[in-house]
C-alpha cells in the first residue's frame, strides 16, 4: 500500500520520545507524529497524551524522499463545520477620524511639526513614503555592505595608531 499525503490511517504507537511519538502503520511502515501535531492545545509531555500500544488515527502530512513519514493526530480529527462558522463575519473597518492625530504625531495647524493638518505621516512623525519608491532587497543589501565596510575601515584606522606602544606606529 502506497502512503500518500492527506490520507487518514489507523496506527499503533510503538515509541515515545520527548519530541513526538512513532506510529506503526500497516505493513511495518513507521511514521513520526511531532509533539506539535499531537493535540490542538500545548503539549508539554507526550506521555500525558499517548501511551505505547495506543491505537490512533493519523493523517499523513508529508513523505520525504528518504522515506520519513510525517503524521498528525490533530489534523486527523474532523472538526465540525459549525465551529468554523461560530464567529460572525467581520464588518468593514470604521473610518479614521482626526482624534488620534496628536497622539500619533500627525501634526495639525499650529502643532509645530508642519504638515498643515495632513494625516500622511506614520507614528514617528516622519513623512510616509509610498511603496513605489521602496528600494529592492538587493539595493538595501548593497547599501548595508557599503556602510559596514566604511565603518570597519574607520575602526581599523583608529585602532592601528593605538597598538604600537611607546608612540611608534606599526608598519
Amino acid at each position: 500500500m502506497a502512503i500518500e499525503v492527506g490520507t487518514k490511517l489507523e496506527g499503533k504507537v510503538t515509541g515515545i520520545t520527548h519530541f513526538g511519538a512513532f506510529v506503526d502503520l500497516s505493513g511495518g511502515v513507521t511514521g513520526l507524529v511531532h509533539i506539535s501535531e499531537i493535540a490542538d492545545n500545548y503539549v508539554k509531555d507526550v506521555n500525558d497524551h499517548l501511551k505505547i500500544n495506543d491505537t490512533v488515527t493519523v493523517k499523513v502530512i508529508n513523505v520525504d524522499k528518504d522515506g520519513k513519514i510525517g503524521l498528525s493526530i490533530k489534523q486527523a480529527v474532523d472538526k465540525p463545520a459549525e465551529s468554523q462558522q461560530s464567529r460572525p463575519p467581520r464588518g468593514p473597518r470604521p473610518e479614521r477620524t482626526g482624534g488620534d492625530r496628536e497622539r500619533f504625531g500627525g501634526g495639525g495647524p499650529g502643532h509645530g511639526r508642519g504638515g498643515g493638518g495632513s494625516f500622511n505621516r506614520d507614528r514617528g512623525g516622519r513623512p510616509f513614503k509610498p511603496a513605489a519608491n521602496k528600494p529592492s532587497f538587493e539595493d538595501k543589501m548593497s547599501r548595508f555592505l557599503k556602510d559596514s565596510e566604511e565603518r570597519i575601515s574607520s575602526l581599523k584606522k583608529n585602532t592601528e595608531g593605538k597598538r604600537g606602544g611607546r608612540g611608534a606606529k606599526r608598519v
